[in-house]
C-alpha cells in the first residue's frame, strides 16, 4: 500500500480543496490481490482553486465583525461541557455537566465546535483556538482509547446501535436507525471536526484518532450485503461519503474510497445522476449533505455521473428551490416546484441548508469557475449566512423567516444547541474560504469583501480596499518584490447590467465584459499598482418565480425588506419542533400590500439622505412611508421580504 505525507502547505492546499487526488489507475483495478494498489496519482483537473484560509485575512467590515462576534462565543462555551457523553458512554467520569437544549440528550456539538475552532485559528491565527482544538484532540483521544475499538462517540445508546448494525439488524426510517435519531449524522460531524483538527490545525494526533474511527467503521459495515446497507442510509447520514472521501484523499487507502461510495443514497442521487428530481417532499437538508458528497467522490474518482447529479441538484435547488435570499425548503422540506408562494411560513429556509449549498456551490465554481456559481453564493452569504447571527449576542437563526410581517428567532447562548448553532459556529469562522480562487495564472475576485490575500505560489499580495455594499465600488492594491506576470478576473455579477468600470493606476481599462462573466486584465504586475473598480447598483424588482404577483425589491444583489415594527416580536423563542405552533400565539400583523401601477421602481422607492442602503416606499398605497433596509440587517423588528404587488391604486388592499 502506498500512503502519501503531506507538507503543512499542502494540508492547508488539501483543506482548501485544491490538492493531488489519489486514483486508481485502470490497470491496478485488475490486478485481483494488488487491485488496493495506488500506482500512480491522478487529479481531477480544475479551473480554478480556493486559497486556505490562512491566505487570506479579513479587514474592517461587517463579515470580520460577524467573525470576531463568533470567536469570542467559541472562546465562552466549555468544551469540557460538550465531551460529557463522549466520556460517560466510554466510561470515564465527566468532567463539566453536560449543557441544554439538543444537546442534553445527545453529543452533537462537539465536532461542531472543533470544525469551528480549526477554522477560526486557520483565519486569525488566534492561539487561543489552537489551544482549544489540541485540547478536544486530546480529550477524545482519551476516550477511544478507553473503549479500545477505535469507535468514540456522544451517543448515550451508541454501542447497543452499533452492534446490532454489525449484525445486520436494521430498520431505519427518515427520523432513526433503531431508535436512535440519525447517528450517522452526528458521526460525521465527529469524522469532519478531526480532519478539520488535522487540516486547518496540522494535529497528528487528530489524523491519528479519524484514521481509528475510519478504521473502526470499515470493520463495522463490511459485512452488511448492499440492501442492508441502503436500508440503513433511509436515517440521515449527514456526509459520510464526503468525510470517507477526505479520509481516501489523506491516506491513498483504496478500503476509505470503497466504503464512501457505499454512503452513496442510491434512492436519492440515482435519479439525480439521471438528472430526474424526485426532491418533493424530502427533508432539504439531509439531501443537500449527500450532494456535497457525490461532488466530492467526483472529484476522487472521476466518476462523470457524480459530477452530473452534484450539477443537476444545484441547477433545480439554486434556481427552481430558492428563494431570494438564497435559502430553501419549508419546515425543512422540499415542497413542489410551482408552489413557492404557498410557502412563505415561519419554517422557510433551513440555515443549515444554506451552509451545505455554499459548500457545494464552492465545488462546482472549482470545476467550471462561472461568474454564476459566485452571483449565487454571493446571495447566499450576504442575506442568509450574515444574516443569520445576531449582531448584538452573536446568536444564530434556525428558520430563516419568510413569512411576510414576521421575524427571526435567534437562538440562546447555552440552552439551545440546535442544528443550525453547530453549523452557524461554522459559518463565520471561515469568511475568507470563497473571496478570491486562483490558477496558475488566473486571479478570480469573487466576492467584494475587505481582505488581504497572500498569493505565495505568485509571490503577490492584494490588498481589498471596499465597503461594498454600502459603496459600489472595491481598490485592489498589489504589493510584490519582483514584476508579477498574471492575469486578475473581477467577477462582473449579473446583477449589475449597468456595467463595471475598472481603472489601474488611475486609467481606464478599456476591456469590456457582460454580466455573469469575467473583467480579465492582463498584465504585469508591479509593487503598488492599484486597480480601481466600480459596480453600480441599481433599484429592481425580483417577482417570486412562480407567483409573480409576490415580488422583492432589490438594490444591486441586496435585498431590501420592508421594516413593519416590533409589535409582537419575541426573541430568543427555543425551538420546539414545529415554528408554526411554537409562534401560534403571535398576532400577524397588517402588511400591507404594494401598489406599483406598473411604473419603474425608482418611482416609489427612495433613497435615505446619507445612508446608501436605506430607502423608503413613497406613493405606494398603504405601504408608503414604510423604511427598507438589507434584510440581513432586519434582526430585532418584523419585517417582509415579499409584497403583494398591485398595479392599479384603485384595487382593495
Amino acid at each position: 500500500m502506498k500512503h502519501f505525507h503531506f507538507s503543512r502547505r499542502e494540508l492547508l492546499q488539501l483543506a482548501a480543496g485544491m490538492v493531488f487526488i489519489p486514483e486508481i489507475s485502470g490497470k491496478a483495478m485488475g490486478r485481483g490481490t494488488d487491485a488496493d494498489r495506488l500506482d500512480d496519482l491522478q487529479v481531477v483537473r480544475m479551473k480554478a482553486s480556493p486559497f486556505a484560509l490562512e491566505d487570506v485575512t479579513l479587514l474592517d467590515g461587517p463579515f470580520k465583525e460577524a467573525m470576531q462576534r463568533d470567536g469570542a462565543y467559541l472562546l465562552k462555551l466549555d468544551p469540557d461541557r460538550f465531551l460529557y457523553y463522549f466520556r460517560v458512554t466510554a466510561g470515564l467520569q465527566s468532567k463539566a455537566p453536560i449543557y441544554g437544549g439538543w444537546e442534553a440528550h445527545v453529543g452533537r456539538m462537539l465536532g461542531h465546535y472543533l470544525s469551528a475552532c480549526s477554522m477560526m485559528y486557520a483565519s486569525t491565527r488566534d492561539q487561543q483556538f489552537l489551544g482549544r482544538v489540541t485540547y478536544v484532540v486530546s480529550q477524545i483521544g482519551e476516550c477511544q482509547r478507553a473503549n479500545g475499538d477505535g469507535y468514540v462517540g456522544g451517543i448515550p445508546e451508541g454501542k447497543r446501535l452499533f452492534i446490532q448494525i454489525a449484525a445486520g439488524e436494521i430498520e431505519a426510517d427518515r427520523d432513526g436507525l433503531n431508535g436512535v435519531h440519525a447517528p450517522w449524522y452526528m458521526m460525521h460531524k465527529l469524522f469532519a471536526g478531526l480532519r478539520d483538527a488535522h487540516l486547518y490545525c496540522g494535529s497528528k494526533e487528530a489524523k491519528g484518532l479519524l484514521m481509528g474511527l475510519a478504521d473502526w467503521a470499515c470493520k463495522l459495515l463490511a459485512n452488511l450485503s448492499d440492501a442492508q446497507f441502503q436500508k440503513m442510509l433511509a436515517c440521515e447520514h449527514g456526509g459520510m461519503n464526503e468525510v470517507l472521501a477526505d479520509v481516501y484523499a489523506l491516506t491513498g487507502d483504496r478500503k476509505y474510497l470503497v466504503l464512501a461510495e457505499r454512503f452513496n443514497h442510491k434512492a436519492v442521487l440515482d435519479p439525480l445522476m439521471r438528472r430526474q428530481d424526485d426532491l418533493t417532499g424530502l427533508h432539504a437538508n439531509t439531501q443537500l449533505a449527500k450532494l456535497v458528497g457525490l461532488a466530492r467522490l467526483f472529484e476522487v474518482t472521476g466518476k462523470r455521473n457524480f459530477r452530473t447529479g452534484a450539477m443537476f441538484f444545484w441547477e433545480e435547488v439554486a434556481w427552481k428551490r430558492s428563494y431570494v435570499t438564497g435559502g430553501d425548503s419549508d419546515h425543512e422540506d422540499f415542497f413542489p416546484i410551482g408552489d413557492m408562494g404557498q410557502h412563505l411560513s415561519v419554517g422557510t429556509a433551513e440555515t443549515c441548508n444554506a451552509y451545505n449549498m455554499l459548500k457545494l456551490t464552492r465545488h462546482l465554481f472549482c470545476w467550471d469557475a462561472r461568474a454564476g456559481y459566485a452571483d449565487f453564493y454571493e446571495r447566499a452569504l450576504y442575506h442568509h449566512i450574515l444574516g443569520s447571527q445576531d449582531p448584538e449576542t452573536g446568536m444564530m437563526t434556525y428558520y430563516y423567516s419568510l413569512k411576510p410581517g414576521h421575524f427571526k428567532t435567534f437562538s440562546t447562548p447555552f440552552d439551545s444547541f440546535w442544528c443550525c448553532v453547530g453549523t452557524g459556529m461554522e459559518n463565520h469562522s471561515k469568511y475568507g474560504e470563497s473571496i478570491y480562487f486562483h490558477n496558475m495564472q488566473d486571479l478570480y475576485v469573487n466576492l467584494f469583501i475587505a481582505s488581504e490575500l497572500d498569493w505565495k505560489d505568485q509571490g503577490l499580495k492584494i490588498r481589498q480596499e471596499t465597503n461594498f455594499p454600502d459603496e459600489h465600488t472595491t481598490r485592489l492594491v498589489v504589493s510584490c518584490n519582483r514584476p508579477v506576470e498574471a492575469n486578475v478576473c473581477i467577477r462582473h455579477p449579473q446583477w449589475a447590467t449597468a456595467g463595471l468600470e475598472v481603472a489601474i493606476n488611475g486609467k481606464r481599462y478599456p476591456s469590456a465584459s457582460k454580466p455573469g462573466s469575467y473583467l480579465k486584465i492582463r498584465r504585469v504586475w508591479r509593487n503598488g499598482d492599484a486597480v480601481q473598480g466600480s459596480i453600480p447598483m441599481e433599484l429592481h424588482l425580483e417577482p417570486m418565480p412562480d407567483d409573480p404577483a409576490k415580488t422583492s425589491i432589490l438594490y444591486g444583489p441586496i435585498v431590501l425588506a420592508g421594516m413593519l415594527g416590533t409589535e409582537g416580536y419575541q426573541s430568543p423563542m427555543p425551538y420546539a419542533g414545529d415554528n408554526q405552533k411554537a409562534y401560534a400565539h403571535v398576532p400577524d400583523p397588517d402588511v400591507p400590500a404594494l401598489v406599483t401601477d406598473g411604473r419603474p421602481v425608482s418611482e416609489y422607492v427612495q433613497q435615505v439622505a446619507n445612508k446608501p442602503l436605506n430607502f423608503t416606499l413613497v406613493r405606494a398605497g398603504r405601504a408608503s412611508g414604510v423604511p427598507l433596509m438589507p434584510v440581513y440587517s432586519a434582526n430585532h423588528e418584523r419585517y417582509t421580504v415579499y409584497w403583494d404587488s398591485r398595479r392599479q391604486q384603485g384595487s382593495a388592499e
